[in-house]
């Protein structure tokens, strides 16, 4: 059984269909439920912050949409007043456990470029100093499908590493992870711990549950892959049932995904916490090798650029495979990559017309993944002098 009261630093997302019923609204006995159990935790001494799904699918109640699809514009409108019924019964509802409580409302680029990501994570810090729940959500009113984060689960995870919780609990409509969806395999076996999120874990995925939720166990996952590396825990949980959180303290059913042993911090959280990479290069086996032994990425182990990115994105680093090793700040422009991959240093200079740096990212700002961990040992033998330390 896992306990909630050992951690000090605890972020629960709570999905859409949980909060929002389709013909009736807002789910009032549920949220306060909910609300009582945050109150708990914080007399505990928990700093608690919620990202809370709903302000779309609560808005199409209010504005009586139904369950058609919605235009980009209707589902902003909806949004626009669905978020302010959802902060209204937040604040009501914490209020009732003598808790103060404040919105953030965050989009993609908050939290990918860096002095958005400090200045929300100043403002979110302030609120808990000031023993106020932040109440996070995806500002749907402005944010397109092109510049989403897409779902809340890995805004939740985002959030936790920002803020370098200890915990993350996605309460969901399963109560954990199985080898395969419960709903479609009736064989599937319960996942009571997950050590590492392995690609054998991450077949066991399915997809999402409902129209309400964009999300499902795959990016579920995903989003675990963002906490553990940054050495947040993360706990799967139904939440369909009253007191969630205390439904954890009581020992009932939940997915509980350890942290990393060695996890990223500090600067290289906000690196390998990016959502979406701007570009991706694939590089050889020695390059492989020698970022697994902490060296930088040279030029001549790069064997194809792919992507529009600007110097000081962030990029993905894939095997030859297609698996992603590492994630990291290229130093060149997309169209200066293409032209300097699998040269040497020495020749960089003569095909540029400039000095250039040596590195293509150097290790200062490169965090290599849980799936770089896995890379066969085989895989791992530097290629003579193709990639070395910058």
């Amino acid at each position: 059984m896992q306990s909630l009261k050992k951690y000090r630093r605890i972020t629960v997302k709570i999905g859409s269909a949980l909060l929002v019923d389709r013909a009736t609204g807002l789910k009032r006995d549920w949220l306060a439920s909910l609300a009582d159990d945050i109150a708990l935790l914080a007399q505990g001494g928990a700093e608690i912050l919620v990202v809370s799904s709903g302000a779309i699918a609560l808005g199409r109640t209010i504005l009586g949409l139904g369950k058609r699809a919605l235009k980009l514009e209707e589902s902003q409108a909806a949004a626009a007043v669905g978020q302010i019924a959802l902060a209204g019964a937040w604040s009501d509802a914490l209020g009732k456990g003598s808790l103060k409580s404040g919105q953030i409302l965050l989009t993609l680029g908050d939290t990918e470029e860096r002095r958005r990501y400090l200045n929300a994570r100043a403002t979110i810090s302030t609120l808990l100093k000031m023993k106020a729940v932040p109440v996070i959500n995806e500002n749907d009113t402005v944010a397109t499908s092109e510049i989403r984060y897409g779902d809340n689960d890995r805004l939740a995870a985002r959030v936790a590493t920002m803020m370098g919780a200890d915990l993350l609990v996605l309460l969901s409509d399963i109560d954990g992870l199985y080898t395969a969806p419960p709903a479609r395999d009736p064989n599937a076996k319960f996942i009571p711990v997950v050590d590492r999120i392995t690609p054998d874990i991450e077949a066991m995925a399915g997809a999402a549950a409902s129209e309400l939720s964009r999300g499902g166990m795959r990016t579920k996952l995903d989003a675990g892959k963002i906490a553990t590396a940054a050495g947040t825990a993360m706990i799967i949980t139904s939440g369909t049932r009253l007191s969630p959180l205390m439904a954890i303290e009581r020992g009932e059913r939940a997915t509980f995904f350890r942290p990393s042993a060695n996890p990223v911090k500090g600067y290289k959280t906000w690196i390998a916490g990016q959502l979406e990479p701007a570009g991706r290069l694939t590089v050889d086996a020695g390059a492989i090798g020698a970022l697994l032994s902490g060296k930088s990425l040279l030029p001549a182990g790069v064997k194809l650029v792919s992507g529009n990115f600007s110097r000081g994105d962030t990029v993905a680093i894939l095997s030859p495979e297609g698996r992603e090793i590492a994630r990291g700040l290229v130093a060149y422009d997309a169209a200066d990559a293409v032209r300097i991959a699998g040269l040497k240093t020495a020749e960089i200079e003569t095909v540029l017309g400039y000095e250039a740096r040596s590195a293509m990212i150097h290790r200062d700002d490169l965090v290599v993944s849980h799936s770089g961990d896995q890379v066969r040992a085989s895989d791992q033998v530097l290629a003579g002098g193709n990639v070395s330390g910058g």
